[in-house]
């Protein structure tokens, strides 16, 4: 009882928060529920990042989902990317069951079905809001890195930029930058080397390649206009709830790469626009990355650079983003170092090299009298998980075996009628539906081509014309003398062998 007492306080002194907080389960102690053991998360330091990692069928999923709806209960936006395809029904009401029931009866809450407001989003052409960035929003650096250029094909990309920019036109869509690429290689190639400079065809044709790599993972949808705005993703409903951005990404597990691309443009996108914001009560917008693997798989070193950057600026701007993953091995070392919280639910360890990742992760929580974390880890229920997060001081709070609740919304996917009653009565999903294909590189080249071939074929009668008759051997004087002089040899010699004299007779 005296250590029960003691682990109560130490969780009661660890989590007891200044400013608005949330409360997401309770503590555990020698597999039971602790009274008074309350677990709060401070929304002052969910900028900070996290992680919410565990095995397939552990709950890590509805752990997001719950951060969700309680982020939005205190105005905070939310984004989510829905790679399963089983978060859209957040925007629905949940509904209880004796499980339910009995896991809020142990955490002393009352369970209250609720819906969220919510947003669907695509990439494709699923239903939903169409998410579209331009080539030029991206810009040389950017692009270069996501298609994973050295320094000699990165110089060849910002010189289509700078040339685009001189001649005033736009890089839209891909089939804009591919014009470009293969006009200053063939047509423009002596234009672009008095301006510029001289390009290896080599380099143009490896950024060719690699941008019909791109392509074929269908990447030419998501570039183009209209392009969106990120502003959109930071609104209220009418309540002051904060908006739920799901976007459904469930077509992306074959094509990480494009996935890649769009998180690393997005995450560019807010970190530019994005106003400084120092210390605040509540972060502006927050960002849940499901199945998080899919981001770091694909990405080229410099990729993951540009990331991790990114990751360390953007807490200045009222930014947060929590990855969610099997192992928190599938995160960067440099970009978990990043991650302030930490919802660890249970790891399986079937081989050897699971024991050795349980080991290393069980390595990278605080140092805790109460639990063996390495067995733990592989011994927590569905829905349970370690837990530790930074304070308002930025110090790790301690290590706790924490029951969670479940979602207040529905733990399923909505109905075709139900996608289909959302979007119809989004304001986003119009103002984005429309394609726009607008006057840009591809169609200002493709007519100064067509342009400069017409001109060719209307001045080629004429350049016939007026050039001079081309003189042949028959015309030459000195040649014609020479061609009678044999003529008339030729013709003395055969009338000599006819008996006739090129003599005249006399007549008398």
């Amino acid at each position: 009882m005296a250590d029960q007492l003691f682990f109560q306080q130490s969780v009661q002194n660890g989590y007891s928060f200044k400013g608005e907080k949330v409360k997401i389960g309770r503590a555990m102690l020698d597999g039971e529920v602790v009274e008074a053991a309350d677990v709060f998360l401070p929304l002052k330091t969910m900028n900070r990042h996290g992680l919410i990692a565990g095995a397939t069928g552990t709950g890590k999923t509805k752990t997001l989902q719950l951060l969700a709806e309680s982020l939005s209960d205190n105005s905070v936006p939310v984004l989510l990317m829905d790679i399963k395809g089983d978060l859209s029904g957040i925007a629905a009401s949940g509904t209880s069951n004796d499980r339910i029931a009995e896991r809020y009866s142990k955490l002393g809450m009352d369970y209250q079905p609720a819906a969220f407001p919510a947003e669907l989003m695509t990439l494709s052409n699923e239903k939903g809001v169409r998410l579209r960035a331009t080539v030029s929003e991206f810009g040389p650096v950017l692009l270069s890195k996501i298609l994973g250029l050295n320094d000699t094909q990165s110089g060849v990309v910002a010189l289509i930029f700078k040339y685009c920019d001189d001649h005033k036109m736009p890089l839209l869509d891909l089939k804009d930058f591919v014009r470009v690429l293969q006009y200053i290689g063939n047509e423009g190639k002596k234009e672009i080397e008095a301006e510029y400079g001289k390009i290896s065809t080599t380099s143009t044709g490896t950024i060719l390649r690699k941008v019909i790599e791109l392509q074929q993972q269908g990447a030419d949808v998501f570039f183009g206009e209209k392009s969106f705005e990120v502003d959109d993703l930071m609104r209220m409903d009418d309540q002051g709830r904060g908006m739920i951005s799901v976007l459904r990404v469930t077509d992306m597990q074959d094509r990480p790469k494009l996935f890649s691309t769009f998180m690393l443009q997005l995450l560019a996108e807010l970190y530019a626009v994005s106003p400084e914001e120092g210390d605040m009560d509540k972060p502006k917008l927050v960002l849940f990355i499901d199945e998080a693997h899919l981001v770091f798989n694909e990405a080229t070193d410099a990729l993951l650079q540009q990331l991790e950057t990114v990751i360390k600026l953007i807490r200045s701007k009222g930014i947060g983003i929590f990855f969610c993953t099997q192992n928190p091995q599938d995160i960067p070392a440099p970009v978990l170092s990043q991650l302030g919280l930490k919802i660890q639910h249970a790891l399986r360890a079937f081989t050897a090299a699971d024991r050795k990742s349980i080991k290393q992760a069980a390595e990278n929580f605080p140092e805790t009298s109460f639990y063996k974390t390495g067995d733990l880890l592989t011994q927590m229920g569905i829905g349970e998980a370690l837990v530790t997060l930074l304070n308002e001081k930025g110090i790790p709070t301690p290590l706790v075996h924490t029951m969670l609740a479940s979602p207040r919304s529905r733990m399923d996917i909505l109905s075709d009628a139900e996608i289909d009653t959302i979007t119809g009565n989004s304001k986003l999903v119009k103002k984005y539906s429309e394609t726009i294909d607008s006057e840009s590189a591809y169609e200002m080249l493709t007519a100064k081509l067509s342009a400069a071939a017409a001109r060719t074929e209307e001045e080629e009668p004429a350049k016939r014309k007026a050039a001079p008759k081309e003189e042949t051997i028959f015309d030459n004087p000195v040649l014609k003398q020479m061609g009678r002089t044999a003529a008339n040899v030729i013709t003395r010699s055969l009338l000599g062998a006819l008996g006739f004299s090129g003599k005249r007779k006399k007549l008398f």
